[in-house]
């Protein structure tokens, strides 16, 4: 039996993900998938290009056997907001200024964002949003 998947879809809704608001990155690690690792234990998958517009301009960022490396110059920085558009594209601002958009694949997955609360949030092909959980909803800190 296959789990009501297609009732989370929430195709062409802008959205916030107030989760990864205050959130620090720790670590990115580079591949055929780009995964940004936060304070919290939330993650975000890139999967395809993605722009960083930052201090040195604007840089295509790419996963891949060579991806850039300029995704290391947000390390430490902290989320101050995150935020899906009609398209499907995620947009990270920073409190640097640095802004990272990640784009939409007509074809395949583009990004996704995953939270240790079992927040999931899946860009499909075309745009299509899956969410699993509440992004919205922020931990509670000790």
């Amino acid at each position: 039996m296959v789990a009501d998947v297609d009732a989370g879809r929430h195709p062409r809704q802008a959205r916030s993900i107030d989760s990864l608001a205050g959130e620090k990155l720790e670590y990115v690690r580079l591949g055929h998938a780009i995964v940004l690792s936060f304070s919290g234990g939330r993650q975000v998958l890139i999967e395809t290009v993605a722009h960083l517009d930052g201090p040195g301009g604007r840089v295509e960022v790419q996963p891949g056997a060579h991806p850039s490396d300029v995704l290391a110059l947000l390390l430490g920085d902290v989320v101050r907001s995150a935020r899906t558009r009609e398209t499907g594209e995620l947009t990270i601002t920073f409190r640097s200024g640095s802004e990272l958009r990640v784009g939409v694949d007509a074809d395949f997955e583009s990004w996704a964002v995953t939270g240790p609360d079992g927040f999931l949030i899946v860009c499909l092909a075309a745009g299509e949003l899956a969410v699993w959980g509440d992004a919205t909803r922020r931990r509670r800190r000790s």
